[in-house]
Order: C-alpha cells, then sequence, then structure tokens
C-alpha cells in the first residue's frame, strides 16, 4: 500500500513538473513577442505596473502594448509560484538529493530571473534583457531534467545495457549539440535586443552577396538604401551577428542529423533516445523554415515569436538526449569500475 501510494504521488509530481516546464515555455513565447513588437517599456515601473499592484491592475487597462507587458510578468509570477511549490513537493516527497539540489537550483533561478526583468525595465540596458533571455532558456531545461527525474522509466535507465565504446560518443554528441543550440538561442537574443530592424533583409542571400561585404563604403551605400526605405542603420557587428547565427544553424543542423543516424544505428533498442531523435529532426526542419520567413517577413511578431519556441524546444530536446544518455553512461561506468574492483581485490586474495 505504501509502494502504491509513493508511485501515485510520484506520478502526479511528474505531471506538475511537466506543467511547470509547459508553463516556462509559454513564459519564453510571452517574452519574445514582447521582444518582436518592441513593447519591453510599454510599462515603465516594477515591480508595480503604473502604480497598482501588478496582481489588482484593471483589466480595462489592458491594451495595445500593455497587454503583452502586463501579461508576461503575470506568467512569470506563476511560473515563479509553480517553481517554489514544486521544490516544496520535491523536498517532501523525495530522498534523492540530486533531485532536490535542483529543485533548489530552480527557485533561485527563477528568483534571479523575476530581478534580472525588473531591472530590464528599471535600468533600461540591452545587455540585462539579453542574459534574461539566455537565463530563460537554462532555467526551461533544468526544469525539463526534474521532469524526466521524476518520471517511471527514469529508474529504468539505469538496467539499460549498451556498448560503452559506441554509446558514449552519442552523449558527447548530444551535449556538444544541446550546447551549439543554447549558444545559437543566445545569439537570437542577441540580435532580438541589439537591433529593431533585421541587419539583413534578404535569405538565402546576405544583402545581394552569399558572403556579405561590410567595408565602410559599403555599409554607407547600404544605410542610405535603408534611411529611405525607412529602415535603421545598421554596423559590420550586426551583420556578422546575423551571418553567425545562419551559419551555426548550418552546424546545428548537421549535428541533429548526424545524432539522429548514430541513435538507429548504436542505440535502436533504446525507445526514448529513437522518439526523441525523430522529433529532434522535425523540429530541426521546422525551426529552419522558420528562421527564413522570419527573414522574408521581415521579423513578424507571431513568425519571429514561433521561432524563439521552437527553439526553446530544441533545447529541450537536446538536454532530454543528453540526459538520458548520461543515466545510462553512468550506470555502466559505475558497474564497470565495480567489476574492475572486484576483479583486482580477487587478485590479491
Amino acid at each position: 500500500m505504501a509502494t502504491s501510494s509513493r508511485a501515485r504521488s510520484t506520478s502526479w509530481l511528474n505531471r506538475f513538473a511537466w506543467f511547470t516546464a509547459f508553463a516556462t515555455l509559454l513564459l519564453i513565447c510571452s517574452g519574445g513577442m514582447v521582444t518582436s513588437k518592441g513593447v519591453g517599456l510599454a510599462v515603465p515601473d516594477w515591480p508595480t505596473t503604473f502604480g497598482y499592484n501588478m496582481f489588482l491592475f484593471p483589466v480595462s487597462k489592458w491594451v495595445g502594448g500593455i497587454f503583452f507587458e502586463h501579461t508576461h510578468r503575470l506568467i512569470a509570477s506563476t511560473v515563479g509560484f509553480l517553481t517554489i511549490f514544486l521544490a516544496v513537493w520535491v523536498w517532501r516527497g523525495q530522498d534523492r538529493q540530486s533531485l532536490r539540489n535542483f529543485s533548489l537550483i530552480a527557485v533561485a533561478s527563477v528568483v534571479l530571473q523575476g530581478i534580472l526583468g525588473g531591472l530590464r525595465v528599471t535600468m533600461l540596458k540591452n545587455e540585462i534583457g539579453i542574459f534574461h533571455a539566455c537565463l530563460a532558456q537554462a532555467f526551461l531545461g533544468l526544469i525539463v531534467v526534474i521532469a524526466l527525474m521524476t518520471t517511471n522509466f527514469w529508474p529504468a535507465l539505469s538496467n539499460v545495457v549498451v556498448d560503452l565504446k559506441k554509446f558514449a560518443p552519442l552523449k558527447t554528441l548530444a551535449l556538444a549539440t544541446t550546447i551549439a543550440i543554447y549558444v545559437q538561442l543566445a545569439l537570437g537574443a542577441t540580435m532580438r535586443h541589439q537591433h529593431r530592424d533585421l541587419a539583413i533583409l534578404d535569405f538565402p542571400t546576405a544583402n545581394g552577396a552569399w558572403i556579405p561585404e561590410t567595408s565602410p563604403n559599403m555599409l554607407a551605400q547600404l544605410n542610405s538604401w535603408r534611411d529611405a526605405h525607412g529602415y535603421s542603420d545598421v554596423t559590420a557587428f550586426q551583420i556578422w551577428l546575423q551571418m553567425a547565427h545562419r551559419f551555426l544553424a548550418l552546424i546545428i543542423a548537421f549535428a541533429v542529423l548526424a545524432f539522429c543516424l548514430r541513435v538507429w544505428r548504436d542505440a535502436r533498442g533504446i525507445a526514448a533516445l529513437r522518439r526523441l531523435s525523430i522529433w529532434w529532426v522535425a523540429l530541426l526542419f521546422l525551426q529552419l523554415t522558420l528562421g527564413a520567413w522570419t527573414i522574408w517577413s521581415n521579423k513578424a511578431a507571431d513568425i519571429a515569436t514561433a521561432h524563439v519556441a521552437v527553439g526553446a524546444i530544441m533545447l529541450s530536446f537536446g538536454v532530454s538526449s543528453w540526459a538520458i544518455s548520461w543515466r545510462i553512461l553512468h550506470r555502466c561506468a559505475v558497474e564497470r569500475s565495480t567489476a574492475r574492483f572486484e576483479a583486482r581485490g580477487a587478485e590479491v586474495t
């Protein structure tokens, strides 16, 4: 009876953790919409909203950019409360110290995230906005790890037997790809906060060439054309920042495809990785399409926000692939070390 009750409690904890992850993704989408629409300062004060307690701000005043900024704050507060509740639930119902530690880190992260959001409003610094966006993605990855650790299949992963020589590169590839995606998201956040317009307005070419020229004379001509068409001026740094975003997208594409192929070759029997790899590839093509569409639509807010959202989901899939691979390899490595130790002990005896 006690075992059954504990299993039900863990099952509900897992559902709640995934709900918190979904709420975090919704928060990232909300933040992306605020940035894409350029309404981050529609509410000029913090933590109040035009002098009101944010939870008591009249609905009749939720108009224009205020609607997007204010709802972003409310969703952020909800995620904060959910994270605190999740941590309390973990500490009351779970005895795994690693899981407990992750829950505390999550609480500290969400508090820091809230402070950064407020400072972005009060200090008017783009650098804070960039860090705020990057921390949100890392926080989502952390919540996904917590959700994975509370699943029923997580303990069973320790019983999976794999060939270490073949499987170890898979974990490394998952980690490297995940880091690349995170860097890509950071580049995207920097682009969104650095420039209100796209630095490059065409795709797949870049200002009419495959490799853009950024000499002073060319920049002068380019900015003269942009001024005539109502666009803001750009610098060479902003152009190459967008090019770096494109180049890294290509690298990530090859990495995700390589991971999928290796899973189906060396880890076909691990259903979780097999499914993740297929969906990761599907998300990759969707993300590439949204990236091109963002440029073709001149950064339409809904398309750009969808691009941010799918990027966050891709990061979550990368974190999940790495965490599952780590779990399998960690147990195998421990068992191999134990076997070697016992063998040496037997030789000595």
